[in-house]
């Protein structure tokens, strides 16, 4: 019976989550399997890989071939290497204690790398607020200044209201009251000349 590392899809439309599973080659994709070995999650960022490393390597050594992409995942978590350096220790190669120091400086500097990987997230991720913030303010600083000036305008119209106001008042107070009294300045006018 051939069998295969890969992945089977779960989780809901838009949002997939993967078990990495060792199955019969022949069964369906979100069929029988024989083992689950783990669980991807590519939602988050950096994508979370929770996988049993020696569960792993004694698939492969038993000749499961993994898929493309459950490879990629398996050299990612470095069960190909744990893999590679078993067939080391097999033909005498390597001790097992150095085989395992290796996989251990392996394993710690690939956790300093996922590590600096998070952190210039995290700095991007309050970098980007931080500009954000500052067109926000920017914009703020803009509109209350608008207002003002919006303000300001509508304070002189109204003083140049009034004074117009009180011009066309004065001007009011110099002319004839009444019709009669128009009449009666014109008729003199008149009579003047």
């Amino acid at each position: 019976m051939p069998v295969k590392i890969r992945l089977q899809r779960h989780g809901k439309k838009g949002k997939p989550l993967y078990w990495i599973v060792a199955a019969d080659a022949r069964a369906t994709r979100d069929g029988k399997y024989l083992e689950k070995l783990g669980v991807y999650n590519p939602n988050t960022n950096p994508a979370t890989i929770d996988l049993d490393v020696d569960g792993s390597v004694k698939w492969l050594q038993n000749g499961a071939q993994p898929t493309d992409t459950a490879k990629a995942i398996l050299s990612y978590k470095g069960v190909m290497l744990k893999n590679h350096l078993a067939g080391g220790v097999r033909k005498g190669a390597l001790t097992e204690e150095q085989a395992e120091a290796k996989f251990q400086a392996w394993l710690d500097e690939k956790d300093g790398k996922i590590d600096a990987k998070k952190e210039s997230l995290t700095k991007a991720e309050a970098d980007a607020k931080a500009k954000a913030l500052a067109a926000e303010i920017k914009v703020n600083e803009e509109r209350a200044a608008a207002a003002n000036e919006a303000a300001n305008a509508a304070i002189k119209a109204e003083a140049d209201a009034k004074a117009a106001a009180e011009a066309t008042e004065e001007v009011a107070e110099d002319a004839p009251q009444t019709i009669d009294d128009a009449q009666a300045a014109a008729q003199q006018e008149g009579k003047t000349e």
